[in-house]
């Protein structure tokens, strides 16, 4: 299975910057997306589906705010809408498709960038959210946890580790990170590939992805029973209909 998880930044706003031609490149067979700022009736479904994608979306009930969907080549054997956690489904964040033994959970975190009561929500829904994991692998073990984590967990996944004093880096998220892994779950992509330097977003200002000044903040992890299983995975920074970029995983 051909993973990739890709916050658009807009789901409209991609399909005018080129997604539908990159999405007829055939880039995986399952492709999580974040911040689709779209209602279901505003969503380009059939543009999606004549490249060969089945459409699954899920919206935040405030307009153009957050929102994830799944585009899949495979059919999936079930589909759930969201966590069954009134915030965090209110404001669109998690969609769940299984595929066989195998679950792919596609989830948007909050960010905390406007600070006080969000980064406070944030705390509040990455420990709801561990939990939903925990109770979810209880039935389904073999879980591919794909999302915009707004979190860089290690000091090689920001470009500026000494002086970052930004949310998306405070200890407490990056220890939340730390619990993760240390639980049962593997960050994919580090499994994989050791290199520094690689990022899946870059800010809009001072030409920072010019620069490669970015934050790897977009994961797609699983479940230790998958880790044997993790063959390939990479970020492709020459895929530019968002401020983020495609994480991309071979799964067996």
């Amino acid at each position: 299975m051909r993973i990739i998880t890709y916050n658009v930044n807009g789901i409209r706003s991609a399909a005018k910057k080129g997604f539908i031609d990159w999405l007829n490149t055939d880039p995986a067979d399952v492709i999580c997306l974040q911040e689709i700022k779209a209602n279901q009736e505003d969503i380009p479904v059939k543009e999606i589906e004549s490249t060969g994608y089945k459409v699954y979306s899920f919206s935040a009930q405030k307009k153009g705010y957050s929102g994830v969907a799944i585009l899949t080549k495979i059919q999936p054997d079930n589909v759930m809408i969201g966590c069954q956690i009134e915030q965090s489904d209110f404001e669109g964040r998690v969609i769940r498709a299984d595929f066989g033994d195998k679950t792919v959970i596609n989830a948007y975190f909050p960010s905390g960038t406007t600070g006080g009561e969000r980064q406070t929500y944030k705390y509040q829904w990455l420990d709801e959210f561990l939990e939903f994991l925990n109770n979810l692998r209880k039935e389904r073990p073999n879980l591919i946890i794909c999302g915009d984590y707004n979190i860089a967990h290690l000091d090689m996944d920001v470009h500026n580790p000494k002086t970052n004093k930004n949310s998306g880096f405070f200890p407490e998220e990056r220890q939340w990170m730390t619990k993760l892994f240390a639980n049962g779950y593997v960050d994919g992509f580090r499994h994989i590939n050791k290199d520094p330097h690689q990022y899946s977003w870059w800010s809009a200002f001072g030409g920072a992805r010019a620069s490669n000044k970015g934050w790897r903040i977009d994961y797609i992890n699983v479940t230790e029973p998958l880790k044997g299983n993790l063959k390939h995975a990479e970020i492709r920074p020459d895929v530019v209909h968002s401020d983020h970029c495609p994480v991309y995983v071979e799964v067996d």
